[in-house]
């Protein structure tokens, strides 16, 4: 009481706005050492322009990484149509492919996924009857299916693909079709579900899948500038992204993969860039830009992540790979 006049509640809201002024600093420092926390850092990179020769590349697409840690390119155009083997350094181990039709032979390999077993399994999109082919982890062929059509396993341009926990293959069907459809290990349909569309569910374009340790898929809808996410059996769960260069806009999404976190990696290939978000949709963070040195790209458009945490990115336009590491 000072003068006559009460100032305890005057003393309690001051209080109370100090407090607030503290946890609200206490967020946004939080929010700061987080972004800090979640920055990449350039750790290496390898391969040159060429369509013959160990360890280049015409253009690097497809990329995935074994239970070793091997690096697994499929580079796509031309006279290269291979699949090369890497350590994760990227020294070369082995390759395989020719230009051509039929088993073992590749015409334009896109997006390359892994089972449990460390096989091998290539989305051939220039093929009209061995759209998916599986391989050993050197390369011996296995099998293959999907031949050009709009009917159950077939497919108008099969691009991305993953690999569930029980060895069910997905793949995405490119183009007119707009679909995702789902296999066993040796090619046997099982089901499928889109549509063209810019609904739930519906897609302009399937570029690419992710697949995480629950079994949820994750699509590179590139067309509407957006993932989807689905249970395995194609219910729509929920979506994220939408036009333009801001946190978690796109422009043309292309690759897209998940670490053992759950966490989202997607080659947004107009931005030159790669996001990453929380499983659900949450933006945590970006890098890149356009260009030729370190850390910039000119077009990413596959993107692994070995055991360590190492995020391997193929950059098309610079016909190499660049390995990037939390830091």
């Amino acid at each position: 009481m000072i003068g006559g006049v009460n100032i305890r509640p005057v003393v309690t809201l001051l209080a109370i706005i100090l407090c607030l002024a503290i946890a609200n600093s206490m967020v946004i420092s939080s929010s700061v050492y987080a972004q800090q926390q979640q920055q990449y850092s350039f750790i290496t990179k390898w391969g040159s322009k060429g369509q013959s020769g160990f360890g280049k590349f015409s253009q690097p697409t497809g990329i995935t990484i074994d239970s070793k840690d091997n690096v697994y390119v499929a580079d796509g155009a031309s006279l290269s149509n291979k699949i090369q083997k890497f350590t994760s350094n990227g020294t070369l181990i082995t390759q395989w492919g020719n230009l051509g039709f039929g088993p073992g032979s590749l015409t334009n390999p896109k997006q390359i996924s892994i089972d449990s077993q460390d096989n091998v399994y290539v989305t051939d999109s220039g093929s009209t009857e061995t759209a998916v082919q599986k391989f050993t982890s050197n390369g011996t062929f296995i099998t293959a299916w999907g031949s050009l059509g709009l009917a159950d396993g077939q497919f108008v341009v099969a691009s991305g693909i993953g690999v569930d926990s029980k060895g069910n293959v997905y793949v995405a069907d490119f183009g007119e079709n707009n679909r995702i459809q789902k296999f066993d290990n040796n090619g046997n349909f099982i089901t499928k579900w889109g549509s063209p569309g810019t609904g739930n569910g519906q897609f302009i374009n399937t570029a690419d899948i992710a697949i995480d340790r629950s079994d949820n898929i994750y699509v590179a809808d590139s067309g509407n500038d957006r993932v989807q996410k689905f249970d395995s059996n194609g219910k729509f769960i929920t979506k994220w992204g939408s036009t333009g260069s801001g946190d978690g806009q796109f422009q043309v999404p292309i690759g897209i993969k998940t670490d053992s976190s759950g966490n989202v990696y997607v080659g947004d290939q107009g931005n030159d860039r790669v996001q990453k978000f929380d499983s659900n949709g949450k933006f945590i963070t970006k890098w890149g830009s356009t260009g030729s040195g370190d850390g910039q790209f000119q077009v990413p458009i596959g993107i692994a992540i070995n055991s360590k945490g190492l995020v391997y990115v193929t950059d098309l336009g610079n016909s190499r790979v660049q390995v990037f590491a939390p830091s």
